[in-house]
Order: structure tokens, then sequence, then C-alpha cells
């Protein structure tokens, strides 16, 4: 194909979600884009992360429904077996059937230019691939992460999984360790421990998520024991070696060392950002290898023609902000614009069970800020669908700025928390407040019946201040925005 030597109104480096939704948002604005990826369109969410993860927690859930049919009013099938190979191939044909909606030759048809292989700055306005130098008006840079591999003495020699291998993996491990309480060390952990395998979860904190509400953290810590999980918390690994065909880990808490013997290790303790060789001093863009590119506000680095988002940033490795990146980037880069990350409502989830999904503040970011915070709850086992659905671990959290039905934030922990969250994070984006969700009209019975309910009691909650604070005869007033 022939190719314009006129610079680019935009090139994206990395073809990860972030790259593909800003190229398509570019392209829709009539700008001539470029694309460059070295590996997989798609990216590690695709290929290595959120998709193929969720895929096999689905497979997990079923098995672990399976043996607890009688729960439900069902009999437990005889002899379960899992059939590891064909959770591998459900989990490879969804990911090429997601595979075929972003191939090269589509993106290319549409008017995209892609290329294949490394991109490196050469200078403040140009990259080079291969032997071809393309230049830019403007520049994303979204090369996203890669796993963190910790220091342990013995690790490497011994051999070890992390999200970018564990799902090329052919056999169900009878012991895994897995080293790391966040999001995909939890995840994993649980999927795994429901497929079979004897789960042991080490992290060197005293709880789970740690950035998370300690109550939510405590029902995942209370789920995964009931999955059969050997939890280790507030302890170290300290070493590795290998004996016959495994592992044997030591561990260390406060003063005391044991160890455990296993098959395969997993280590899922975050990622590292993506910017080595990359060229970046030579475009004057400031980064940091552990932290990565420094943004502002408005997603631009210390080079105004070039952007930054997702996991490759300092600050804004949210794993699904690729929309509200492509949107900013677009509006900045190509119109002159002034959006703001900071302006957008950005929910998250841990694809647990139960999962745990939040959005805007936490009441401990609220004090911190000296934001005056109010929190309503209703646990899941007050909601008739729960109940039916036999799924009543969980609550739903509201956060109000005290006084008004101006919500600040929320908190989901339930069998669908990343569904349920998406209502709230609505309203907060529309502006609207603990009235709206009280109006909302919805299905029942619905586990969403949750968040009407905690809203109610906050709206109740206000009447009833209002009222004992207003004068005799004068009607109250519920502190609408």
């Amino acid at each position: 194909m022939t190719r314009s030597h006129e610079p680019y109104d935009l090139l994206i480096v990395g073809g990860g979600p972030a790259g593909l939704i800003t190229a398509g948002a570019a392209l829709g604005q009539g700008a001539r884009v470029a694309l460059v990826e070295r590996d997989l369109l798609g990216g590690v969410c695709l290929n290595a992360g959120c998709i193929p993860s969720k895929a096999l927690i689905r497979t997990a859930r079923l098995y672990r429904e399976m043996r607890n049919a009688e729960a439900l009013g069902g009999r437990t099938p005889r002899g379960i077996v899992l059939d590891f190979p064909a959770v591998m191939e459900r989990m490879r044909r969804i990911r090429a059937r997601l595979a075929r909606r972003e191939p090269a030759e589509r993106l290319t048809a549409l008017g995209i230019d892609v290329y294949a292989g490394h991109a490196r700055f050469a200078g403040a306005d140009s990259v080079v691939v291969g032997d071809l130098t393309l230049r830019f008006e403007a520049a994303l840079v979204a090369t996203g992460g890669r796993a963190v591999r910790p220091p342990i003495p013995g690790l490497e020699e011994a051999g070890y999984l992390t999200y970018e291998n564990v799902f090329d993996l052919t056999e169900c491990p009878e012991r895994l360790l897995v080293i790391g309480g966040g999001p995909t060390g939890c995840e994993l952990a649980q999927a795994f421990a429901r497929l079979g395998s004897r789960v042991t979860l080490v992290q060197n904190e005293p709880m789970f998520l740690g950035h998370e509400e300690r109550d939510a953290a405590q029902l995942l810590s209370d789920a995964l024991a009931r999955d059969g999980i050997a939890i280790r918390l507030d302890t170290e690994t300290i070493g590795v070696r290998t004996e016959g065909s495994g592992k044997v880990v030591d561990l260390k808490r406060d003063d005391t060392a044991n160890t455990v013997a296993v098959d395969q290790i997993l280590v899922g303790v975050g990622t590292l950002p993506n910017v080595r060789d990359l060229g970046l001093e030579a475009a004057g863009v400031a980064f940091d290898p552990t932290d990565g590119i420094a943004v502002d506000d408005f997603l631009r680095t210390s080079n105004p023609r070039i952007f930054a988002a997702g996991d490759v940033c300092a600050g804004t490795r949210f794993p699904h902000i690729e929309s509200a990146a492509g949107r900013i980037v677009v509006a900045n880069a190509l119109k002159g614009g002034r959006e703001r990350l900071s302006a957008e409502i950005i929910p998250w989830c841990t694809f647990t069970d139960p999962e745990i999904a939040h959005v805007g503040m936490y009441v401990t970011e609220a004090r911190r800020k000296n934001v005056p915070v109010k929190t309503f709850t209703i646990l899941m086992h007050e909601v008739d669908r729960a109940i039916v659905d036999g799924e009543e671990d969980g609550f739903v959290k509201l956060h109000v700025r005290e006084g008004t039905a101006e919500i600040l934030g929320a908190t989901v922990v339930a069998s669908h928390a990343g569904d349920l969250i998406n209502e709230i994070s609505l309203a907060m984006s529309a502006g609207l407040d603990l009235h709206a969700l009280t109006r909302a009209n919805q299905p029942y019975p619905t586990q969403s019946q949750a968040i009407k309910m905690t809203a109610r009691a906050g709206v109740e909650h206000l009447q009833r201040s209002s009222s004992s604070l207003s004068e005799p005869g004068r009607p109250p007033t519920l502190g609408r925005r």
C-alpha cells in the first residue's frame, strides 16, 4: 500500500483497547490515523487479561454451582470430572471470536494505516518503525504494561506463571500457590480453586484488595476461604526451590517461617509500564521506569504533541478507561479541547464471587479531603431476588455529601456487582442524586432493587433530618442539588 509522507493527524503507538478506540474515534472526525502494534491487536485485555480470565471464571462458577446444586433444591451430579483442555479450548474460541472484530485488514479497509513492528520515537514529532519514519501532528502512547516479576530468590530458576502465560496451561495444577492479593491474584486463585486446584494465596498485607473498603475485602476473604483456599495474610514469600517435579516455597510471617509444596506458582503482584526502548527521551516525554509516563489532567505528556493513556501512565491505570481516554485524546489532540480526566466518572470491578465494584469517592478519601460524608447501606440478604438466587452475600453502600442527596461514591459487593454499579455510575455522570434513584422504575424481582432501597434509606434520613430542623408549619427542604 502506498503511504503518504505527510504527517499523520494522529499516530497511535499500541493496538490495545485504548489505541483501537482512539483510532476509531479519530477516524470518525476525518483525521488521518496511523496505528503501530508490535505484537497482537487487542492488547493484554483481549489476549491475556480481561477476556480469557472472565471465560475461565465463568466455567469455574459452573463447577461450583454443580457441586452446590443441593443448596438450590437440585441434586449434585455424580462423578463431576474436570475437562481442563475443554475449559481452555472454550476460552481460546471466545478470544479468537472477539479478535475477529478488529483484524488489521478491517482497520486498513476503514482507512487506518496499520504498521506491524516496534515503534521508537526519533524526535518530538516522528517515530521509526523498521526502516520507515512516520511523522505526526499528535501522537498517543498506549503501550500498556507487563507483569511485575518480583525478586524472590529462586523464583526465576524454578519457573512461574503470570497473567501473560497462565492461559497457556494444558493441565490444571493440582497444587497452586498464588502470590498477590490484588484483583488478578484473587480472581485467578478462586477460579483455579473451583476448578479443583488446592490453592494457597499469599498476601504481604493484612487484607486483600488494599484499596477497597475493609468490610468488602473481608467478605471476599470469607468467600475465598469457603472455596477451600488456604489464606496467608501478612506473609512474605522469601524463597523458592525445586524438589523433584514440584516446587517448595518458603514463607515468613513475623518471626515464623514455614514452607508449602506446590506444582505451579502464579505471580499476580501488579504491572509495570511498557516504556522501555520507546525513545521517549528523544521525544521530550518525561517518564519513570516504575510509574510510567507522566500526564496531566488532559492526558498530555511533557511534549504537548504527545498524549498517553492506560497502564503506561503514572496514576491513571484503570483497566477500562479506554472509552474515556479515546474521547479525551481526540477532543484535546485534534480539536484543541480541554476535556479533563478528573471529570470522568469511572467505575471498576474485581470479578471474584462475590464481585466488588466501586465508583467515585471512598469514605477515607472524602475525609482526607475534608468532605462531610454520610453512608447508607442495604445488605443483599434484604433483597428478594438475592434471596431467591441464593446470592445473599454482599451489600450496596451509597456515600453522599452529608445533609444533601448528592452521591459522592458507592461500593457494591454482590454476585453481579459489576453490572449493578453501572446504574449508580450513570446517575453520577448525569448529575442525578438519591431522589432520581428512588424514582427509577425497575422490574421486580431484580438484584438492582438493592440500589433503590439504599437510595430510599438516604432520602428518608434526609426527610427526618429536615423535618426535625424545620420550623412548625414550614415545609422541609430535602437538600437536592
